[in-house]
């Protein structure tokens, strides 16, 4: 079992805020500031270049994978991190495309955060060789891998409703299509119970300042599947992947049979020492205990939310096992409602064109906060405190 009191006492949340934005940007571990000091102070600061040694910070791109991989159900040496979520969804699904070169379909949905189809179409430019995306409704992906496909590209946990994809099956009609399957966990890791090797997933990449609480800017990561080791190519080919990164040779050899071959550039050790303090809570943190709670919370979020805040229409699915661990609304006025509630110490965030969404994340949240939240909610709607001018004004960030 998880002690949720114990998770929650390990995070540094200002007095009387209720934050259900984790599924965006994780709270900070209390021990986030010791570790940074101590990465300071008796790592750069005493060692200097001896740290790549003397503190293994060259092979903390496996330690810490293998770390989260453990969230994800992924295999021990299957999993790096480093460079950001937007790298790794170019790496992952060039390889993918390298990998059946016949194909010139990469499929994903109309619901994918929208970087991820970005990237995609930036590779696309770089191949100029007749490559087409297909973004189908999400319920309609299933119908949509045919063997035309090379690379399908799904975020697992839609980031605006909070949709979950069914796994297996994308994969298994994949796989019997001849297709290479990418998945991007960055709203499925440390929120949703994930089994990688089980599924035999081909790629999966995230990101680790949501529900991972790394900090802004943390590290992503990417998993590659044990049987594609040996053959997977790089494509983004950095020295940290060499097979010898220290002969200097001036031709590019990948790391043979080994996670390491996705590794790119050096990475901030730094922000290594930030996540490592997060990981420390998430390593007493059962996944499967871990999801009961957050379904359990969002039932009760969204039966008060129902029952007592009119205007507000739930957009995420009712079926708490196809949902992931955020709660979406739509309301017309959603974006100065946010405001309001965010003005009141409610911090949740806002999605185009109208939806409010909040994270449900048991670490640190509880029914007293689910309960806190709805009643300010509820207080903002029957006033109308949100049509108050300073909430209609809209930030650079939303």
């Amino acid at each position: 079992m998880t002690d949720f009191s114990q998770t929650r006492s390990q995070f540094d949340l200002p007095e009387g805020m209720i934050y259900l934005n984790g599924n965006s940007l994780g709270p900070m571990p209390r021990d986030s500031v010791g570790a940074m000091t101590s990465f300071l102070n008796d790592e750069w600061r005493t060692e200097l270049i001896k740290g790549w040694n003397t503190k293994d910070w060259f092979m903390q791109t496996n330690t810490l994978g293998d770390r989260v991989g453990r969230l994800i159900g992924a295999p021990a040496g299957t999993t790096v991190v480093g460079d950001t979520l937007s790298i790794k969804v170019f790496q992952a699904v060039a390889a993918g495309m390298a990998m059946v070169p016949d194909r010139k379909v990469i499929l994903s949905d109309n619901g994918n955060f929208p970087t991820d189809l970005y990237m995609v179409e930036g590779l696309m430019k770089l191949k100029d060789a007749g490559y087409e995306l297909r973004i189908p409704d999400p319920e309609a992906v299933l119908d949509g891998i045919t063997e035309e496909v090379g690379v399908v590209m799904i975020t697992e946990v839609d980031y605006r409703t909070g949709r979950r994809h069914d796994m297996k099956a994308v994969i298994d009609k994949a796989h019997a299509a001849g297709a290479v399957v990418v998945w991007d966990l960055a709203h499925s890791a440390g929120a949703v119970p994930v089994d990688v090797g089980g599924l035999d997933t081909d790629f999966a990449i995230g990101c680790t300042y949501k529900y991972l609480n790394g900090g802004p800017g943390a590290p992503a990561f990417i998993h590659v599947a044990p049987r594609l080791l040996e053959t997977v190519e790089p494509f983004l080919s950095g020295w940290y992947g060499h097979e010898a990164p220290f002969a200097f040779d001036t031709d590019y050899r990948p790391m043979p049979g080994r996670i390491e071959r996705m590794r790119i550039g050096t990475p901030s050790i730094a922000s290594f020492a930030l996540l490592s303090a997060a990981l420390d809570i998430w390593d007493q943190v059962d996944m499967d205990a871990l999801h009961r709670k957050s379904v359990e919370l969002s039932e009760l979020f969204i039966r008060e939310v129902e029952a007592r805040c009119p205007g507000l229409h739930l957009i995420s699915p009712r079926d708490a096992q196809t949902r992931g661990s955020h709660v979406s609304f739509a309301f017309e006025h959603g974006y100065a409602c946010m405001q309001a509630l965010i003005a009141d110490n409610v911090i949740g965030d806002f999605r185009a064109p109208d939806v409010m969404r909040f994270g449900i994340t048991p670490l640190f949240i509880g029914e007293a906060d689910i309960l806190g939240a709805v009643d300010r909610l509820e207080r903002i709607l029957k006033e109308e405190l949100w049509k108050e001018e300073r909430f209609q004004k809209r930030s650079l960030v939303t």
